[in-house]
């Protein structure tokens, strides 16, 4: 019983984080208007949330089937491409790897549980560089003219509703990566990177 409770705490971490993330690097690389976000306090720190009511809705419907298929350790990686609409070229792509600890062959049974102190002390680190990251980042100069899209990728076995639709991986041509920090609870571990036109 308990480990269902930690894995639902545990997945509620990570599907936070996600909306976090996804909200901060709209908010760090204007792809939404400045006036588009309102601040929140979150991890001891001042974030970026949208007041948009169509990108609230879309970003909830994406969570909501990511925090299910994380529960049902279904989903190994989500990706933010960063997309210039008029060459439909992908400029940048955030990429989180998750791996589901209970899984992995290398973790004995008796490993020390995580303080959740320490978990939200490495996501605070990790959002940190993704907002600071706007100072490598290439400026996005075409102001207005990029949309995103959200990649999940889950095992094949995983129920797949009919609004998300099988992509290629979109990845950016002549792309430099910088790695983040990762983060861990009980159940998962998150690394963060992006790859950009450089």
């Amino acid at each position: 019983m308990s480990q269902s409770i930690s894995l639902r705490g545990s997945t509620r971490t990570v599907t936070e984080f996600f909306e976090c993330s996804i909200n901060s690097i709209l908010y760090q690389r204007g792809v939404y208007s400045q006036d588009d976000f309102t601040t929140v306090k979150k991890y001891g720190l001042t974030l970026l949330k949208t007041q948009d009511d169509d990108l609230k809705a879309y970003i909830r419907v994406i969570l909501l089937q990511v925090h299910k298929w994380l529960i049902g350790q279904k989903c190994n990686k989500l990706v933010l491409c960063i997309v210039d609409k008029d060459e439909c070229e992908v400029i940048e792509k955030w990429a989180f790897d998750v791996v589901h600890l209970k899984n992995e062959k290398f973790i004995e049974e008796d490993h020390e549980p995580l303080d959740p102190s320490e978990t939200q002390n490495q996501i605070r680190a990790l959002i940190r560089q993704i907002t600071a990251s706007v100072t490598f980042l290439p400026e996005l100069t075409n102001e207005g003219n990029y949309t995103f899209n959200v990649l999940a990728y889950t095992d094949a076995n995983a129920k797949v509703p009919l609004e998300w639709s099988d992509s290629d991986s979109k990845e950016v041509t002549n792309a430099e990566t910088v790695k983040f920090k990762t983060f861990a609870t009980n159940d998962h571990k998150v690394s963060a990177q992006v790859s950009y036109k450089h």
